[in-house]
């Protein structure tokens, strides 16, 4: 699916290939000066991320347009909901936004070259590998209307940077940089040239063992689900498959042939 490029879209998916023939996603928020997170923009993130769910391709990205990637979510969603009416926005998030994303069998990049606040952040969490500008700042800021980020922000932030800075980060509602967020393991990497960094990665990710990505995200979320032990016990089952794939049978052919990073990779 690729969406129109006209503004008046809040987003776009466009789907190409790399040199080496693998299909990659790039979505792109494109809502406006603050890229916010209004009721047409998580409809459309909503039909986006189905669509991936739909025919996965072997490596995403997450972007934006502007100067911001966000400035966070539209307050009108949130005006006179009742409690069932709040429970239910954020489940249909979690059931259609972070889990699909996260469960997707590919390698999923966020990349922020600008302010990233509260839904936007949460949706980068929610992803495989978070790059950034220096110029970055990240925010989780519900506080200022008495509500606490419901998406998945504060387990996540606390999965990656620790329980008590996720609280911190939080309760605060402060801005913090891409080279703090990167020092507490929230952010990978940080470069000036994010852009072309983002696409490198992704060509890179998308060209290589898709299958094996996609074990190394089912063994990692099972140990955030129920620890090592609970990762071990998946694990023989999981990677033992791979040993029925093109790919890895085409790779140790490749290995034994002409030695190491020669093989290619067709993502079966």
């Amino acid at each position: 699916m690729t969406e129109p490029t006209d503004a008046a879209h809040p987003l776009r998916l466009e789907r190409t290939t790399t040199e080496a023939g693998a299909e990659v996603a790039v979505l792109t928020l494109q809502n406006g000066a603050l890229n916010l997170f209004d009721q047409p923009m998580f409809d459309a993130i909503e039909a986006a991320v189905a669509d991936l769910v739909a025919s996965p391709p072997r490596g995403v990205l997450l972007r934006a347009e502007g100067k911001v990637v966000s400035g966070g979510v539209d307050v009108h969603v949130f005006d006179g909901l009742s409690a069932a009416e709040g429970a239910q926005l954020w489940q249909g998030l979690f059931d259609r936004v972070a889990h699909p994303l996260e469960d997707l069998p590919c390698p999923v990049i966020f990349a922020a070259h600008g302010l990233t606040l509260t839904a936007a952040l949460e949706i980068a969490l929610a992803c495989d590998i978070i790059l950034a500008t220096p110029r970055a700042k990240f925010g989780l800021v519900e506080t200022v209307v008495g509500l606490t980020p419901s998406m998945g922000g504060p387990q996540r932030m606390a999965e990656r940077a620790g329980s008590g800075r996720a609280r911190e980060f939080v309760m605060t509602g402060d801005l913090y940089s891409a080279e703090t967020l990167r020092e507490w393991g929230v952010v990978n990497q940080v470069h000036e040239d994010l852009d072309e960094a983002a696409t490198a990665l992704l060509h890179r990710l998308a060209d290589g063992p898709t299958r094996a990505h996609a074990a190394t995200k089912q063994i990692v979320g099972a140990w955030r689900s129920g620890g090592v032990r609970h990762a071990d016990s998946i694990t023989p089952e999981v990677s033992g498959a791979l040993f029925e794939t093109d790919d890895l049978r085409g790779a140790v052919r490749s290995f034994l042939d002409v030695g190491p990073g020669k093989a290619t990779y067709t993502g079966r």
